[in-house]
C-alpha cells in the first residue's frame, strides 16, 4: 500500500513555480484616512469613495433598512432603495429598463448564461474581463472567441453560424489596455445577423461620454432594443454592486431565469444608498467625467514622455507596459518609493510578454500627484533600461 500523499503539496510547490516566475499576490491592507500614498491604482475614477456625500447616502441608507439585505432579491431583499436604483441606473444610461445585483461579476454571468445557452452562438472579444470569460464558459453556448477588437470577424462569425441566435459581447473600455470597443461596427453586425449586443460599461460609466452616461450612450446606442449594459457600482460610482439594463424582455428573463440574481443575497442597503448618492454627484457636476478623462491623458504623456510604452486612454487606464512579471514588480516598487499606490499586472490577468504598471487617472489628481508621477516614471524608464543591458 502506497504512502498517502500530503494532498497540499502540489499547492506548495506550485506557489514556489509561482514565486520564481515574479507571480506571486500579496494582500496589502492599507490604513484609511488621508497621508497614505497616492492612488493610482484603484478604480475610484472620479475620487468619490471618501467623498461625504456619498458617506451619509449610506449612513442614511443603513439607518432606514439595516446594514444587509436579508435575503435574495426575490424574496426580502428588494427594499425601495433597490427599486429605486434600478430606476435611476437605467434613466442616466438612457435604457428601458435596470435590475441591480451584488456584483458586476454576478451581473456579467447572470447576463450572457440567461441570454445566451445551448443553441445559441456567443461571441466574445479575446481580451474581455474574466467575468465574461467565466459566464461563457458558463453558458453552455457555442463560443467563438474573436481577435480584439475586431468587428469584421464577429460579423463573418454571426454569419456564419448555425444557430439560430446570438449574442455579441464586449468590455466597453477594456480594463488594462484602456481602449474602447467599436461599438457602432459591433452593433450594424449585430442588428444585421439578429443578435443581441452586451456590453459591459464597467470602466465607462462615469468617465466616457457626455455626463459620464457611459460609452454606448456615446455612441448613439442609449435605449436601443437588442443593446444590452452590464456595469458595477464599484468604480466610478465608488459604491458596491453591479446592474444589467436593456429592454423589459430581458429584466424580466433574469429575474425569471438569471442563477446569479435569483439565487444571490440582495445588494446590502448601504451600498445601494452610497450609489444613489455617487448618481447625484455626476448629475449635479457633469463636468467630473471630463476631468478624470483629461488626468487620465496627462498621465499616458508622462509615460510616454518618458519613453516608456504606453498607450492613449479612451477613459481613465492608463496601461505601462513593461514585458516581463519581475520588471513590472520593480516598477511598482519605484513608485512606492515614490509615495504612489499603482498597479502591477501580470500573467493570468494579461498575456504572456505584457505584464505593466496599470495607472487610473482620478478626477481629483493634482499638480504635486502628477509631478511626483513624472519623477517616479523617469525613474522606472531608468531602471528597465540598465536591466536590459545587465
Amino acid at each position: 500500500m502506497t504512502a498517502a500523499r500530503d494532498p497540499l503539496a502540489r499547492f506548495r510547490d506550485a506557489a514556489a513555480r509561482r514565486a520564481e516566475a515574479g507571480l506571486r499576490r500579496t494582500l496589502r491592507p492599507h490604513p484609511g484616512g488621508a497621508g497614505g500614498p497616492v492612488d493610482l491604482a484603484s478604480n475610484d475614477y472620479l475620487g468619490l469613495a471618501g467623498d461625504p456625500r456619498l458617506v451619509e447616502g449610506a449612513v442614511a441608507a443603513a439607518r432606514a433598512w439595516g446594514t444587509g439585505s436579508t435575503g435574495s432579491r426575490l424574496v426580502t431583499g428588494t427594499t425601495e432603495l433597490h427599486a429605486e436604483l434600478d430606476r435611476r441606473l437605467a434613466g442616466f444610461t438612457g435604457s428601458p429598463a435596470g435590475l441591480v445585483f451584488s456584483s458586476g461579476f454576478l451581473a456579467n454571468l447572470g447576463a450572457v448564461t440567461a441570454l445566451a445557452g445551448p443553441g445559441t452562438l456567443v461571441v466574445s472579444d479575446q481580451v474581455n474581463h474574466a467575468s465574461i470569460v467565466d459566464a461563457c464558459r458558463l453558458s453552455r453556448s457555442r463560443v467563438v472567441i474573436v481577435p480584439h477588437r475586431d468587428a469584421a470577424a464577429v460579423e463573418q462569425a454571426l454569419a456564419e453560424r448555425d444557430e439560430d441566435d446570438a449574442v455579441v459581447v464586449t468590455d466597453a473600455v477594456f480594463s488594462v489596455d484602456g481602449d474602447l470597443a467599436p461599438l457602432g461596427a459591433l452593433h450594424r453586425a449585430a442588428r444585421t445577423h439578429g443578435a443581441l449586443l452586451v456590453i459591459d460599461e464597467a470602466h465607462a460609466l462615469g468617465v466616457v461620454g457626455d455626463g459620464g452616461r457611459g460609452a454606448a450612450h456615446a455612441a448613439g446606442l442609449a435605449g436601443e432594443p437588442d443593446v444590452v449594459l452590464t456595469l458595477t457600482l464599484s468604480k466610478s460610482l465608488a459604491s458596491q454592486g453591479g446592474a444589467v439594463l436593456g429592454a423589459p424582455e430581458v429584466i424580466d428573463t433574469l429575474v425569471d431565469t438569471g442563477r446569479s440574481f435569483i439565487f444571490d443575497t440582495g445588494l446590502n442597503p448601504p451600498a445601494a444608498g452610497a450609489a444613489l448618492a455617487a448618481l447625484d454627484v455626476l448629475e449635479s457636476d457633469p463636468e467630473l467625467p471630463a476631468r478624470a478623462r483629461d488626468r487620465a491623458r496627462r498621465v499616458a504623456g508622462l509615460a510616454a514622455g518618458s519613453g516608456l510604452e504606453t498607450a492613449e486612454p479612451a477613459a481613465a487606464v492608463v496601461p505601462v507596459y513593461l514585458g516581463e512579471p519581475h520588471a513590472a514588480v520593480r516598477a511598482a516598487g519605484i513608485c512606492a518609493d515614490h509615495g504612489l499606490r499603482a498597479g502591477c499586472f501580470r500573467p493570468p490577468s494579461v498575456p504572456k510578454g505584457r505584464a505593466c504598471l496599470r495607472l487610473t487617472a482620478r478626477a481629483t489628481l493634482d499638480e504635486s500627484d502628477l509631478t511626483a508621477l513624472g519623477t517616479a516614471l523617469a525613474e522606472v524608464a531608468s531602471s528597465t533600461a540598465r536591466s536590459l543591458h545587465t
